[in-house]
């Protein structure tokens, strides 16, 4: 298996009119799912464009499989897959077509593979673009990007505009897909529900930061609700934010641990797990207290 990073972006900075995304860093492994999750406007797209030498940086280095970026991107892309929520199929062409057509621009195109992913996603090479619903739009892309066996995909918010069911779906269809051995995947998304379903290791982004980037069991098990009933609210550094009722506390808890309860030096009344959406939301609000925009 090749042990090299697939991603890696140092220092990365862009600056806009309106918005910069500030000091970037990023590393992703061989086989390594991650997400980028942040609000709409936190940056992932401009990190993603960034990083795909669709964007040149204005300080920082990038290197995708390797190779410097932008400056080496053909070599880079060359083994990479890219779907994004903005990329279109042509309308009045087939899927045939589109197949064909990829098949002749990258080498590494599979054409058994391809027409296992037609069966799995239940799509047919006959039909046209402007034929295929969202989801199957969505198929159609990653199929086109999964059949060039790339060691990298990156997908952009590839759920955005479709419907809750057929979210699921799509993603319950392609969850057994992404997952090899050798293969990468950097998924973007404000969705937190899929970033869980599919990843191991999470980043958030918060207004052109990285505000938090961990392995995502080590995030759903530092982080904690814990009930106490104290007369005043402790200052302990895990505590990121306090909610009371009279003399009930409700603590949001960034690294719990029996020796932070014994520090707390209280009898808690009930400790609850929190979600990944909870966590996120909890790691935005308490990055925005101590870097205020």
């Amino acid at each position: 298996m090749n042990t090299a990073k697939v991603i890696e972006m140092k220092g990365v900075r862009k600056a806009f009119r309106f918005f910069t995304l500030q000091d970037v860093s990023l590393a992703l492994e061989p086989g390594q799912i991650m997400g980028l999750v942040g609000p709409n406007g936190a940056g992932k797209s401009t990190t993603i464009r960034l990083l795909m030498g669709l964007l040149t940086p204005d300080a920082g280095d990038i290197r995708l499989l390797g190779h410097a970026m932008p400056e080496h991107q053909a070599a880079a892309k060359a083994d990479v897959g890219f779907v994004s929520d903005d990329m279109k199929l042509i309308p009045s062409a087939t899927l045939a077509w589109h197949m064909k057509f990829i098949g002749s621009v990258y080498p590494g195109w599979d054409a058994a593979y391809a027409a296992t992913l037609l069966k799995r996603f239940n799509l047919h090479t006959q039909q046209t673009a402007k034929h295929l619903s969202t989801g199957e739009q969505a198929k159609a892309l990653l199929l086109l990007a999964l059949a060039r066996r790339p060691r990298l995909l990156v997908l952009d918010e590839p759920t955005s505009g479709l419907d809750p069911v057929a979210r699921h779906e799509l993603l319950a269809e392609f969850m057994d897909v992404l997952r090899d051995d050798d293969r990468a995947i950097l998924f973007s998304s404000h969705n937190t529900v899929d970033v869980e379903r599919i990843c191991d290791s999470i980043t958030f982004i918060d207004r052109g930061h990285v505000v938090a980037s961990s392995d995502k069991e080590h995030f759903l098990e530092r982080w904690r609700r814990v009930q106490v009933r104290l007369p005043e609210t402790p200052t302990l550094p895990e505590i990121v934010a306090c909610e009371r009722d009279g003399a009930l506390a409700t603590l949001t808890v960034d690294g719990f641990s029996d020796d932070f309860l014994t520090r707390l030096g209280a009898p808690v009344q009930a400790v609850h797990r929190m979600t990944l959406d909870e966590i996120f939301v909890a790691t935005v609000m308490h990055s925005r207290e101590a870097r205020p925009s």
